[in-house]
């Protein structure tokens, strides 16, 4: 009743509006799915070759003319193609297809869509995570996650982590570039360490993660690129990843889905080198929670309720960091595991890159 009370007492206008997003909001999801549906079968590649007709389309990507209509006007009212009305084809412009298409532009969403449509497939585990405070380890989820995670973040590794990350860290470069011992924690697939292996030839990388299916993805990954004789991977956690005097240990975008952050820090601390250094990356946020209420915001609260914070909670300590734990919260996580020696080295839109020495 009250409920009702209030409908009543609101403005038709604020209702309406609200009715509007939130049905922008569904027809987002939406959009998730079919941007899927559209890059696994090959869809947006042949568009981007020329336009065409819905007939052309299925033609060229040997598909069903009624579904590919479809789809397409679905994808032309959520404005990812164009409509002719006179020639009825339909065109991917040229920005949206760097987005859609190719996978080494550092504008490359697809591992998103692929990612979060997958995360969304946990809802029933999570809402019970919600009752319980239990948590949804990584493993349990669709494997589709750990593929689109990967392509998510490789394409901004591939943009920024040697041209940028690197040199911002002091005398980490010059480091690499002499051969140095690199361990690559949290390595899911293994992007970043083969990444790095490939610009710095005279070093040596190992990469842990504690998800097996990980490693071996991570490891077929290596011997594809050619680095498969400076480069392994191994299944163990952050805790107890084996091995000391590493010159550079590297955590990119794990550390906030770990149960004790602490604990893995002071593991890290204790397996450098005297004068090694930890090169942290984590999503980029603000410490307060009014300065994160913005698109990257909702993005990274929103993947985080899903994935990063029942990660955690499925973990011994639990701490649930959270995908949008901002520099103070990180910095006393690296404080309290007895690093004395912690900076910013740089940020992107989408990342903090923390440099930590104990």
């Amino acid at each position: 009743m009250a409920v009702r009370q209030a409908e009543m007492e609101t403005p038709h206008a604020a209702i309406e509006e609200f009715v509007h997003k939130a049905l922008g909001d569904v027809a987002g999801a939406l959009t998730a799915s079919l941007v899927v549906i559209g890059d696994k079968l090959g869809l947006y590649k042949a568009l981007a070759k020329c336009p065409a007709t819905t007939t052309e389309l299925a033609l060229r990507t040997g598909t069903t003319e009624r579904y590919v209509r479809e789809w397409l006007n679905a994808q032309a009212a959520a404005g990812y193609v164009t409509y002719d009305r006179t020639s009825k084809q339909y065109t991917l412009p040229p920005a949206h297809a760097a987005c859609l298409t190719d996978e080494e532009s550092p504008a490359c969403v697809l591992g998103a869509f692929q990612g979060m449509t997958a995360a969304m497939k946990a809802n029933r585990k999570v809402s019970e995570g919600f009752r319980s405070g239990c948590g949804v380890g990584w493993h349990e989820h669709d494997p589709d996650l750990f593929v689109g995670v990967e392509r998510f973040f490789r394409p901004g590794y591939n943009a920024h982590l040697v041209s940028e990350w690197i040199p911002a860290l002091d005398g980490v470069q010059a480091k690499l570039e002499r051969g140095a011992r690199v361990a690559d924690v949290g390595c899911g697939f293994g992007a970043s360490t083969i990444i790095l292996a490939k610009a710095f030839p005279k070093s040596e990388f190992v990469g842990f993660d504690y998800h097996g299916v990980s490693i071996e993805r991570a490891r077929e990954r290596a011997r594809a690129a050619g680095v498969g004789d400076r480069v392994r991977f191994e299944v163990a956690t952050a805790k107890a990843f084996p091995g000391k005097d590493y010159d550079v240990v590297a955590c990119f975008d794990c550390l906030h889905d770990m149960g004790d952050p602490v604990g893995a820090a002071r593991h890290v601390r204790e397996s450098l080198a005297p004068d090694g250094t930890w090169l942290l990356v984590e999503p980029f946020a603000n410490d307060q929670v009014e300065d994160n209420l913005n698109p990257v915001g909702r993005l990274f609260y929103s993947v985080s309720t899903l994935v990063c914070t029942p990660a955690s909670l499925a973990q011994e300590v639990g701490t649930a960091l959270g995908a949008q734990a901002g520099e103070g919260r990180l910095r006393n996580v690296l404080e309290q595991a007895g690093f004395t020696r912690i900076r910013r080295a740089t940020e992107t839109p989408f990342n903090l890159v923390l440099e930590a020495r104990p």
